[in-house]
């Protein structure tokens, strides 16, 4: 029996708040290594549901059912107690109590905080007031937003990040004049550069979309019945609007912490493992304000189980900085850090019609690439970046390393597969 560790799991209650991404994957794990313990979920949503993909209930494309990334049975056949439509009131530390608003209360052993965040609606001249005025985080925001619809005729969209470009494309099949509003210097600015940026920004205009870039919302004007019927913008233009969709960024949901153990700063503080600052609390996804997509929040969710657990896992490269889409079936891929200021760092470019590709390195190693048109080049891209490969001893063209430049063929003819 040398060498063999056996693990023995003693009945456990594990408690998660939040039923997404983080939440729901961290129950997989739990259930996968610990197959008798008990398992809550506390949710306030009633339904599990990508978050990603509510634009296309917006569009018609899909249905909450076609958006739900579980299976029916997925409670039932993990044997997960799923506690929906509640709300988290406060955390008993020191009794190891999650306390519900209904007074209701469970104990737990080890708690995972999931919670996510919510919409932030911006402090501008009655916008938080204003009826018509919608978020996209919820699928009841998407009820609403599509009820609002039915007598709708124009929709400004408050920022242009990954969620005003959902926002957008759900929209976008609708017969409504639709107008964008960013105060950074171009759409998605924390993906993409103000090259890639423009190539976009000249499709979504040829479609009819009015992009306002470098401005602030002023203020709304609302009617006598108190619905919005103009944004006012900081360059003195007003645009006529029915309906205002915010997506300018999101906070934490973290008001049901009144514990000062657990440390809070923009989100939850967590370590490589997953943990807080208290013993046996641990928290994933966007309630620890890391980087706020789906891959990230899935990783932590699941390293936050094996840690639960008792299973030593670490939360090391979460190489978050990666985005996909395809807007106007002009694919675009954004890897690593793409908007480095550091005059240090070294920048190629390629660039053709509706193509642009963007290299930023130092040292020989690769930080951040964008691709826009073509990406093809996206995995062996993506496999130097995260690896932090070095790539000094190559002579050739940045872009046209592959993946046959770190082989060497031995003496035997096997092939030998180095990282330099």
């Amino acid at each position: 029996m040398s060498g063999l560790t056996i693990k023995i799991f003693f009945h456990t209650k594990y408690v998660i708040i939040g039923a997404s991404a983080a939440g729901i994957n961290a129950a997989k794990t739990l259930r996968k290594l610990d197959k008798s313990s008990k398992i809550t979920i506390i949710s306030k949503d009633d339904a599990v549901y990508s978050r990603c993909m509510l634009h296309k209930v917006i569009e018609g494309s899909r249905n909450l059912e076609a958006i739900n990334f579980v299976d029916a049975d997925f409670f039932e056949k993990n044997n997960i107690e799923w506690i929906k439509d509640a709300d988290v009131s406060n955390i008993d530390i020191d009794k190891k109590k999650v306390l519900l608003q209904d007074n209701s209360s469970f104990k737990f052993d080890k708690l995972l905080i999931a919670s996510g965040a919510s919409s932030f609606i911006p402090p501008v001249k009655n916008l938080r007031e204003a009826k018509g005025v919608y978020s996209l985080r919820n699928f009841e925001d998407v009820t609403a937003i599509q009820d609002k619809l039915k007598s709708t005729k124009r929709v400004v969209i408050l920022g242009a990040g990954l969620v005003g470009i959902d926002a957008l494309l759900g929209l976008m099949v609708k017969n409504i004049k639709i107008s964008v509003v960013e105060m950074g210097d171009r759409i998605l600015p924390l993906q993409l550069d103000k090259a890639a940026s423009s190539i976009y920004e000249k499709l979504l205009k040829e479609k009819g979309i009015d992009v306002f870039t470098s401005v602030k919302l002023e203020e709304v004007v609302l009617n006598k019945d108190g619905f919005v019927s103009k944004a006012v913008l900081s360059n003195s233009t007003a645009i006529d609007c029915d309906m205002i969709i915010v997506a300018a960024g999101v906070r934490p949901n973290v008001n049901f912490i009144k514990d000062s153990r657990i440390k809070v700063e923009k989100g939850i503080v967590i370590d490589k493992h997953c943990k807080t600052t208290v013993d046996n609390i641990y928290a994933a996804g966007d309630v620890t304000f890391t980087a706020p997509i789906w891959p990230i929040a899935v990783k932590q969710g699941m390293t936050a189980a094996y840690n639960m657990v008792g299973i030593n896992r670490e939360l090391n490269d979460t190489f978050g900085m990666k985005n996909s889409m395809n807007l106007f079936n002009l694919p675009c891929v954004s890897l690593g850090n793409v908007n480095i200021a550091d005059e240090s760092y070294a920048v190629d470019t390629l660039e053709g019609d509706r193509v642009y590709q963007k290299i930023v390195h130092k040292d020989g190693v690769i930080y951040g690439a964008l691709l826009v048109g073509d990406i093809s080049y996206c995995g062996v891209l993506g496999y130097l970046i995260k690896n932090k490969v070095n790539i000094s001893n190559i002579h050739k063209n940045i872009f046209d390393i592959d993946y046959s430049d770190f082989y060497n063929v031995e003496e035997d003819g096997q092939y030998s597969y180095q990282l330099r």
